[in-house]
C-alpha cells in the first residue's frame, strides 16, 4: 500500500526499491510526491535519517500464458556500483596494489587502478563490507609487509548539510579521528581545520559553505 516512509540509518534509494520491490530506484526518486525530497537531497544514494520518502504502489504486470506448462519468470536484477579509493594520508595512493574486497557473502581480488580506485557490482541491499591489502612499512633494517583491513558501510553516509555528513567525509579523508556519535566537537573543529589548511581555505574550524563546497570536491560527493 503506498505511503509515506521515515528513512533510518543505512537507507537509500535502491535499497528502498528493493526492498518495496520495484526494479528500478527511478520510480520511487522521480515520484511527483517526492519532488522536495529529491530538490533537497539531489544525490538519491545519500539521505538522512528521518526524511520522509513516498513509497507508491508496485505497479502489477499480468501475463497471459498458456494452463498446464511450466512457465519460468525472471525478475530483473538492479545492482549498484561500489567504487573505493585507498588513499594514504601523508604517503603516496594504494595505486596498482592488489586487494581483496568483501562485499555481504562475496569475496572477490582486485587490484586498484592509476587512481588507487577499485569498482565492485554489489547488490541493492548490501549494507557493509571490507577491503584487505599488503602494505609495506619501513622497520629498523628495512621494510616490513604488514596486512590493513578496512571496513565499511554501504548507504551510511549522511548530507554533507549535516555536521555527521561531515564528519563521516573528513573521518574517511583521515582528518576526523574522534567517535562518530556523540562527535567530539574539539576534534571536529581541529580536523575543520586542518582540512581548510591542507586545501588553502580560510581556517576557521568552521564548515561553512566554503568549507562544505571544498570537502565535496575532494571527498566525491
Amino acid at each position: 500500500m503506498a505511503g509515506m516512509y521515515t528513512v533510518v540509518a543505512g537507507d537509500h534509494i535502491s535499497r528502498l526499491a528493493e526492498q518495496f520491490g520495484f526494479a528500478k530506484y527511478e520510480t520511487i526518486w522521480n515520484h511527483p510526491q517526492n519532488a522536495d525530497l529529491k530538490a533537497l537531497r539531489k544525490n538519491p544514494n545519500i539521505l538522512n535519517p528521518g526524511d520522509q520518502v513516498y513509497i507508491p504502489d508496485a505497479d502489477v504486470k499480468t501475463l497471459d500464458r498458456p494452463a498446464d506448462v511450466k512457465h519460468s519468470f525472471t525478475k530483473p536484477a538492479e545492482t549498484l556500483k561500489l567504487r573505493l579509493v585507498l588513499n594514504r594520508m601523508y604517503n603516496k595512493p594504494y595505486a596498482i596494489v592488489p586487494c581483496t574486497l568483501s562485499v555481504g557473502s562475496v569475496q572477490t581480488d582486485l587490484t586498484t587502478d592509476g587512481n588507487a580506485q577499485i569498482e565492485q557490482t554489489i547488490k541493492r541491499l548490501d549494507s557493509a563490507g571490507s577491503v584487505k591489502l599488503n602494505d609495506q612499512i619501513t622497520v629498523s633494517g628495512g621494510a616490513a609487509t604488514i596486512q590493513r583491513e578496512v571496513d565499511f558501510q554501504i548507504g551510511f553516509l549522511t548530507p554533507l548539510t549535516e555536521v555527521s555528513g561531515q564528519i563521516g567525509r573528513l573521518a574517511n579523508l583521515g582528518y576526523y579521528r574522534g567517535p562518530a556519535s556523540p562527535p567530539d566537537l574539539d576534534e571536529f573543529k581541529s580536523a575543520v581545520e586542518e582540512f581548510q589548511c591542507e586545501n588553502s581555505l580560510s581556517v576557521d574550524g568552521i564548515c561553512g559553505p566554503l568549507t562544505q563546497a571544498k570537502l565535496k570536491s575532494v571527498y566525491g560527493c
